[in-house]
């Protein structure tokens, strides 16, 4: 597996206790922010499957709580969320087949894009394009349409292949296939019961996230975009000041530029590792609209 590039030397300077102190993982926290994440999921979609007067109203927020387990599925690439590797992992998978996002393929992915972060030619985030940069470039970003294009892609290319990349070893192939099918055997088993039982997956699931995952879209557009392709953490990734609510269902994420300086520390630890690193941040938003109106500002007129 890629090796993580070691933290800043801020960090690197701080004592072992504190550093060891800033990495314990939790069970219980994790279990308890697993439950109030999922809490809201599963009554607001009781709501729609009972299609009660203006069910369609909850449609939306449902969308935005499920995209928003993607904070949680890169959290558990990390193994952070939990102290338990074999909880980590099943989430992770659990969350991924929700997303439409094969877990063991976004752990080797991810760990490359924190080693070349924001790197034009080797971050796979990036895949050698550059960020939106006109009003229709950044439309469709937000609209998610390449993004279900590129998972229908990998999913069916791991499944028959899988497609090399210079992040996957050789060695995960197999593994890569495996997981690969058995999502698409569940995604066919999910349309077999959509046309010839019942729609509710569609309206409680599927439908919620196309509608959510634009919300998603312009939080994780927020983490590095307009920043510098420098090695330093603090430079080349955001921190977005945002309230509690954003923080608990993105699992502290708006603390990017701390997750990247430190990636071992737990989402519940993060608030204590931005007290130590306040002052190194150099790139902030206050928001994620002030975000928006800044990154926007310089597209070209149509």
């Amino acid at each position: 597996m890629t090796q993580m590039p070691d933290p800043p030397a801020r960090i690197a300077d701080l004592p072992v206790s504190q550093r060891e102190r800033l990495t314990v993982r939790s069970d219980a926290a994790g279990l308890l922010r697993l439950a109030g994440h999922l809490a809201p999921v599963v009554i607001l979609g009781w709501l729609i499957a009972r299609g009660g007067p203006g069910w369609y109203l909850f449609l939306l927020p449902q969308g935005v709580l499920l995209a928003f387990l993607f904070t949680l599925q890169h959290e558990c690439t990390h193994r952070t969320p939990f102290a338990s590797d074999r909880l980590n992992d099943w989430v992770g998978h659990a969350v991924g087949l929700v997303l439409v996002q094969p877990f063991l393929w976004f752990r080797y992915f991810h760990f490359a894009h924190h080693r070349f972060t924001n790197d034009p030619d080797r971050d796979p985030e990036l895949g050698g394009l550059a960020k939106p940069e006109s009003w229709g470039a950044f439309w469709l970003h937000l609209s998610a349409l390449l993004y279900w294009r590129d998972k229908a892609v990998l999913l069916w290319s791991n499944a028959t292949g899988p497609a090399r990349a210079a992040y996957l070893p050789d060695r995960v192939r197999p593994r890569l296939r495996r997981e690969a099918r058995v999502l698409l055997t569940i995604y066919a088993g999910v349309a077999a019961v959509t046309l010839l039982v019942s729609p509710v997956l569609l309206w409680m699931w599927l439908v919620p996230l196309a509608l959510g995952f634009p919300v998603l879209r312009l939080y994780l557009l927020a983490e590095h975009g307009r920043c510098p392709a420098v090695a330093s953490m603090f430079e080349n990734t955001r921190t977005t000041f945002t309230n509690r609510l954003v923080r608990f269902f993105a699992w502290n994420m708006p603390y990017h530029a701390e997750h990247h300086a430190f990636p071992q520390v737990p989402f519940h630890r993060l608030p204590d590792l931005r007290a130590l690193v306040r002052d190194r941040l150099e790139v902030t938003s206050d928001g994620y609209r002030s975000f928006a109106r800044d990154y926007v500002r310089g597209f070209p007129r149509a």
